[in-house]
């Protein structure tokens, strides 16, 4: 079974700095692209908005909103995802989900797993 863990969030003032960590756990054949998205007050699930992702192969992708500002990385080692997070703005408030795509075994399909989310709260 595929486990998800977020770790990193909290309240900053802005201009600050924040780093997430989402570690994959459990038993999977693969694991694949890693990313973030995030959810902002009063926003409903359908309205997350991508914030950043990563190929196996180290490839990104970031929102306009945060391009310059965060930094995605990986560690396939470890099946870990990173978001750092600099210069912070009030309107980077949200909460953040971890999403990763992992085949569970060989002949399964792959599936889009996601954690349970952490708060960033950004002060002006």
């Amino acid at each position: 079974q595929v486990q998800v863990v977020e770790s990193g969030g909290g309240l900053v003032q802005a201009g600050g700095s924040l780093r997430l960590s989402c570690a994959a756990s459990g038993t999977f054949f693969s694991l694949n692209d890693m990313g973030w998205y995030r959810q902002a007050p009063g926003n409903q699930r359908e309205e997350r908005e991508l914030v950043a992702t990563i190929t196996r192969g180290g490839r990104t992708n970031y929102a306009d909103s945060v391009k310059g500002r965060f930094l995605i990385s990986r560690d396939n080692a470890k099946n870990t995802v990173f978001l750092q997070m600099n210069s912070l703005k009030p309107e980077d408030t949200a909460v953040y989900y971890c999403t990763f795509r992992a085949r569970p075994r060989r002949d399964w399909n792959e599936n889009d797993y996601w954690g349970q989310g952490t708060q960033v709260t950004v002060s002006s």
